[in-house]
């Protein structure tokens, strides 16, 4: 045995580098050291000197290790505070206010695309109905008021001479709407088509159960295509932010395209609303944003607390409640949320509020889209009420989101539907225009129907509601609310999962807005359009099972701190009922449909607990463990042929991030990913002699020895096979683990690995 305090010529000089002594002589060859730095941060090359390993910037539909991001930032800040003098001071302070810089500035860009997709789809709308001659680009309400963005005054006008309508004639204006709609919506789902991708069959359980290691390099993964900008986002949002990474999804030319194509889709008239875009249109100013700084650029699990802190912006400008953002990024988004998210959300939130009040795009001047002031108070007797709209809206919620998960699973199947999606709007457009021109009251975009039934006819209005309502005769103005509630139903149902920008929001606001206004004529002792408010909210809560953040949202949305008990008793009677004919809101149902690996901790342990598993269960197949596992002798080196072997076997599996595990005598001793693997057989390899053994295991004992070790993970996480696999699921869901190996009772030998996607998968299994 080599005398190891001998001075030779590769001694330290100085004995703080001592604690680095697996820096290989790999790293010290110039050309793989210039290949290993064009890859990887000098936060994760500090890594090679620990147990940890270094680790490669996530592939592709892959899933972060939120633990070894953990580990990766605490060296980065300690390398920038540990340092001394004026200057080091200035990047120290700077590097602790990065966050705040970042939240202030996404909550500024949100409200100024917002303004713009604002007033261009409030332009845009109005043209399916007439022009203003004083200039075509202004919508109806700037045309006949002297309201306008960026300043405040004037009230709308009694005659407007300004508007013309296209036709005074019902059948040609008729024509002219549907036309109207079809090309607007068409031009949406063409601009949609622009951010195709491909979505690999990743699939926990695809190698176990289709790979042939007979056939040469295993059996192609075919995979689906998916639409970037199509639908609210939230859906692939939430599972990014749990730590999956889809690429491009918040890339600018999406962020672009979703604003575009949210104009033309909201003004197509079609059952959806510009709330849900806004949250991913958001997100990708916070992505865009942090790829300014390098500790988010580098690092997933920092990029993901700023993302959510982003998402809070996008609900602040869609409906002016700065508060209501914060808690739904809080409650229905993000599953990593600690108090400095909370604080750099409660800023972004603020700056977008402020922003969005100074740019007007409304012309009102407030930040209040749909203020109301009915200027009575409910009683007792109310309650009662307001518990039939709670259940009236469970049951809307519930039926809608099991008839919209069978609609994607049955309609959209059909190959000229799923080869064609342009065309499967235009057939709901040509819907949607067909069914609602008919109801003056549907004939406008989902904001404005909202903000017309919760109008209060006990005060002076010209509005159609308040004149219907005048008359003693009601029984037609009845029946458009029927219509309009039936209506709303049908077509959101088959529209939400269309190709287009769109979001569930304004049209169960609309749906319940029509209830409970048709609740209300049988109530004469305060006004209808508090049922109507109340209505909305419960059909809301209904669809996505939104309780605290939904409350806050609707206060603010209408100024009205009076009613909040009665939304409250709506809120929490509808996501009673709606639980009650289905756990899974319909975000949870869009992600099963786009078939990502969310692991929802709440929903899952409930289904877990049910069942009497050990982990066990979760361990892959014989033929699977044989080849993810490699034997490695004493010496710690293995033949580069083995390595390709494994390698060509994941590729095969078609999972992406699954790996190999290195054991002795059956004990593991670290666990190497296959990005890391691909690399370095595939770059690093290209230094390295024909039939060259590689070390994965110890120190390298040789100048240019070819050397993997500094990317394995020689702490990886385990779990007894036996345990609870209540263990595992809260290992993964409060850990943030991509991998969990598995060991023997008594001799804890290695038995199996369990990778995030396949746990998925089994609990998906149990679930339905």
């Amino acid at each position: 045995m080599p005398d190891l305090e001998q001075g030779h010529e590769r001694t330290h000089l100085l004995a703080q580098v001592a604690d680095h002594r697996r820096l290989s002589a790999i790293q010290r060859d110039e050309d793989v050291q210039s290949i290993l730095s064009s890859h990887l941060s000098k936060e994760e090359q500090a890594l090679s000197g620990t147990a940890v390993g270094e680790r490669l910037p996530y592939n592709d539909y892959t899933t972060i290790d939120w633990l070894h991001d953990l580990v990766k930032d605490s060296f980065r800040v300690r390398a920038i505070h540990s340092r001394r003098g004026l200057r080091n001071d200035f990047f120290s302070t700077f590097d602790s206010c990065q966050g705040w810089i970042a939240a202030a500035t996404i909550g500024v860009l949100t409200a100024c695309v917002a303004f713009l997709v604002d007033v261009a789809e409030a332009t845009v709308s109005d043209w399916k109905i007439g022009y203003c001659s004083t200039n075509v680009f202004s919508n109806r309400e700037k045309c006949c008021t002297a309201r306008q963005p960026f300043v405040v005054r004037g009230t709308l006008g009694e005659d407007c001479t300004s508007w013309h309508d296209w036709t005074p004639n019902y059948w040609g204006s008729f024509g002219i709407y549907v036309g109207f709609a079809l090309l607007f919506g068409v031009i949406s789902s063409s601009a949609t088509m622009l951010t195709k991708s491909t979505l690999p069959a990743a699939a926990p359980g695809h190698g176990d159960n289709q790979y042939d290691t007979s056939k040469q390099g295993g059996q192609d993964v075919v995979g689906k295509s998916i639409y970037l900008a199509a639908g609210s986002g939230i859906p692939e949002i939430k599972t990014i932010l749990s730590g999956f990474v889809i690429p491009h999804f918040l890339d600018l030319k999406v962020l672009v395209i979703k604003a575009f194509g949210a104009v033309f889709a909201v003004a197509s008239g079609m059952c959806l609303g510009k709330e849900g875009p806004f949250v991913h249109i958001s997100t990708c100013v916070a992505y865009n944003v942090g790829m300014w700084f390098p500790k988010y650029r580098e690092n997933g699990r920092k990029m993901r607390e700023l993302l959510s802190a982003g998402c809070s912006a996008g609900l602040s400008v869609a409906f002016g409640a700065p508060i209501g953002g914060v808690l739904f990024s809080y409650e229905e988004i993000s599953t990593y949320f600690p108090r400095k998210v909370l604080w750099r959300a409660f800023l972004c939130s603020l700056f977008a509020a402020v922003v969005l009040k100074a740019l007007n795009p409304t012309g009102t001047g407030k930040l209040v889209l749909f203020e109301t002031n009915y200027g009575t108070s409910y009683k007792p007797i109310h309650y009662l009420v307001f518990i039939l709209l709670g259940v009236a809206g469970g049951i809307f919620g519930g039926v809608f989101c099991k008839a919209n998960f069978l609609w994607s699973k049955t309609f959209r199947k059909y190959s000229i539907i799923k080869n064609h999606p342009v065309f499967e709007v235009f057939l709901v457009v040509l819907a949607t225009s067909l069914l609602q021109y008919p109801n003056p009251m549907t004939r406008e975009p989902g904001d404005a129907i909202v903000k017309n039934l919760l109008v209060d006819c006990r005060r002076p209005s010209s509005s159609w509601v308040c004149q219907n309502e005048a008359n003693d005769d009601r029984q037609g103005y009845i029946g458009w609310l029927v219509y309009g509630t039936i209506v709303k139903l049908v077509l959101t149902t088959i529209t939400f999962g269309c190709k287009v920008p769109s979001g569930v929001i304004i049209p169960a606001l609309d749906a319940g807005a029509f209830f409970g206004r048709l609740i209300g004529q049988w109530i004469t002792t305060i006004s209808p359009g508090i049922f109507a408010m109340v209505g909305a909210a419960a059909f809301l809560a209904g669809v996505s099972r939104m309780t605290i953040s939904l409350c806050v949202v609707m206060f603010e949305l209408t100024g009205e701190l009076e009613y909040i008990v009665p939304h409250m008793i709506a809120i929490l009677v509808a996501k009673w009922v709606a639980d009650s004919l289905g756990k899974e809101g319909v975000y949870d149902l869009a992600q099963t449909v786009l078939g990502h690996p969310f692991l929802d901790l709440d929903h899952t342990m409930s289904v877990v607990q049910k069942e009497n598993a050990l982990v066990e269960v979760l361990i892959p197949p014989e033929q699977t463990m044989r080849e993810i596992t490699v034997d490695v002798p004493r010496d710690g080196i293995i033949s580069r042929d083995i390595l390709d072997t494994k390698l060509e076997q994941l590729k095969g599996r078609g999972l992406l991030d699954a790996g190999v595990v290195l054991i002795q005598d059956g004990m593991l001793q670290g666990y190497l990913a296959e990005g890391e693997l691909e690399f370095g057989l595939n770059e690093l390899g290209k230094m390295w002699d024909a039939g060259a053994r590689v070390r994965v295991l110890g120190d390298v004992q040789e100048e240019g020895e070819a050397d993997l070790s500094m990317f394995v993970d020689r702490t990886p996480l385990t779990i007894c096979a036996k345990a609870p696999v209540e263990y595992a699921v809260e290992m993964f869901g409060k850990l943030g683990l991509r991998h969990l190996c598995v060991v023997e009772e008594g001799s804890s030998k290695l038995v199996g690995v369990i990778i995030k996607k396949r746990l998925v998968v089994w609990l998906d299994g149990l679930k339905h």
